[in-house]
């Protein structure tokens, strides 16, 4: 009975090996919730107001009109017992973008992105943006280059992935930042996008900065298309809605190749 149980062990442990091989389980591949903080990655959002006013600040653009401190709200998760965090802000009311935006003080080139956002009212806006550059949407009842999970104006909504107003949704985002010579860029930067899981973005090069001076950096140089070497910020927007954010972290790359696929 022994031997027949060590059998038994053996086999479940070589198969349990096998299907790992296949089906690597390893978190930085992987997406959705309940995601670690790799061992090389940084929480940038923990609930708490010490790290929102260490990590971040409002981005001075030329709309900005609010003061620090941030006056983001930190709040009870309404489906658990963590503390999240209110984009809503006075200054923003009626959709002015840019004038209460707030960006983390660290930039980045290369990096990977953990996010997690809840919308708790119809039509409720905010925004990612990579670098303080290319956004990606936040955004309820659209599904088109404007809505929910699309990257701005160049790849549509993937809408029937999204959760729903007064649910959790996650992004996991890997990006690579433009490639300059002598200050002109070569090439462009690039995006992979797991929204709730699934692949919705692969390998995307992103054309230019959407929205002109008030939506983020160089939105003003040539249209958009006048994208500069700097890094940037990790930005989120305040539209005058109320959008929750929690557990938001980032691990810095070194990405050579031009491929971003997770």
């Amino acid at each position: 009975m022994n031997d027949f149980k060590l059998k038994i062990s053996f086999i479940s442990l070589i198969a349990f090996i096998f299907l790992n091989k296949l089906y690597p389980q390893n978190s930085q591949n992987k997406s959705g919730f309940g995601i670690e903080v790799p061992k090389e990655g940084e929480l940038i959002f923990d609930g708490t107001e010490k790290m929102l006013h260490d990590k971040w600040t409002y981005w001075e653009g030329p709309r900005l009109s609010a003061k620090l401190p941030i006056k983001w709200k930190i709040e009870q998760d309404p489906l658990g017992k963590e503390k999240v965090l209110n984009a809503f802000d006075l200054n923003a009311k009626n959709g002015k973008y840019g004038a209460a935006d707030i960006v983390t003080k660290k930039k980045y080139n290369d990096f990977r992105l953990h996010i997690e956002f809840f919308i708790k009212n119809k039509d409720g806006n905010s925004g990612v943006y990579l670098q303080n550059r290319y956004e990606i949407q936040i955004k309820d009842g659209d599904s088109t280059k404007h809505g929910i999970g699309a990257i701005i104006n160049e790849k549509e909504s993937p809408y029937s992935l999204y959760n729903g107003l007064g649910k959790w949704n996650s992004y996991d985002i890997k990006f690579r930042a433009a490639r300059f010579k002598n200050d002109k860029i070569i090439e462009q930067p690039i995006v992979s996008i797991y929204f709730n899981g699934k692949m919705i973005h692969d390998n995307v090069k992103i054309k230019k900065v959407w929205g002109g001076p008030f939506s983020g950096l160089d939105g003003g140089n040539n249209n958009g298309y006048g994208i500069t070497p700097s890094p940037g910020g990790i930005k989120l927007q305040s539209e005058g809605h109320e959008v929750l954010y929690r557990n938001i972290w980032i691990e810095e790359l070194e990405l050579e190749n031009n491929d971003t696929s997770f």
